[in-house]
């Protein structure tokens, strides 16, 4: 399967034409417009720093649908009583650079390149992308990221400084999708971890169904400051 060169102007070629990997295209740029259409078409952008802009749409997706996360008796004791404060909005930039710095395992190095913090930075500004964020003690200790377009929310990556801040940061996400009527909690790849909090792997087809479900509502682009 080729890969896509994109032209300057703001258009993806369909996301069935990704290789088997899920790579469609290759470079254009991050503006707000691209991105949107992007997420829009099912399509998201993730590269290291020495490669080009790179644009993937996997051939499955690994979704969790508000209601059927799976909650362990040791989540809902770091939920309940570990002492962690939720809080949304308040400090993305600093979310989406501890994501990528903060030292996973097994992995060298990062996705989230300096250009790809000020273009979510962008987003975010604009009501499109969002931040949960676990506190204690004053101290931003976990959360995660991501976009949302009309009833969908794009999971883009979390951290966690320590023991389960970032399980409660996820599962406060989910329970604000649910209580909202969100229809999905895109996690793009499938891990064994989230598998274990119950998302799923669905075809490329479907996810694209459920998206265009998800687009007929109205997008919720403004500052998120409740759970």
């Amino acid at each position: 399967m080729p890969v896509y060169q994109l032209p300057e102007i703001i258009a993806f070629p369909d996301p069935s034409l990704a290789d088997d990997d899920g790579l469609l295209a290759v470079g254009g740029d991050l503006t707000q417009e691209r991105l949107i259409l992007a997420y829009e078409n099912g399509i998201f952008p993730w590269f290291n720093q020495e490669d080009p802009i790179l644009w993937w749409s996997p051939p499955k997706r690994m979704l969790l649908f508000p209601g059927k996360m799976n909650v362990s008796k040791s989540l809902k004791k770091s939920v309940d009583k570990a002492g962690f404060e939720l809080r949304l909005d308040t400090e993305f930039e600093k979310v989406i650079r501890l994501c990528g710095e903060v030292p996973r395992k097994g992995q060298e190095g990062t996705w989230v390149t300096e250009p790809m913090i000020q273009a979510y930075v962008n987003l975010h500004q604009l009501g499109f992308a969002h931040s949960f964020e676990t506190w204690k003690n004053g101290q931003l200790v976990g959360g995660l990221y991501g976009v949302s377009l009309g009833l969908a929310f794009f999971g883009e990556s979390m951290f966690s400084l320590v023991s389960d801040a970032s399980k409660v940061a996820f599962h406060h996400l989910h329970e604000f999708c649910k209580r909202l009527g969100f229809q999905f909690i895109d996690c793009q790849l499938y891990t064994s971890h989230l598998a274990s909090l119950g998302a799923r792997e669905v075809s490329r087809a479907d996810f694209l169904v459920s998206l265009r479900a998800a687009l007929d509502f109205p997008d919720r682009n403004q500052k998120w400051t409740t759970l």
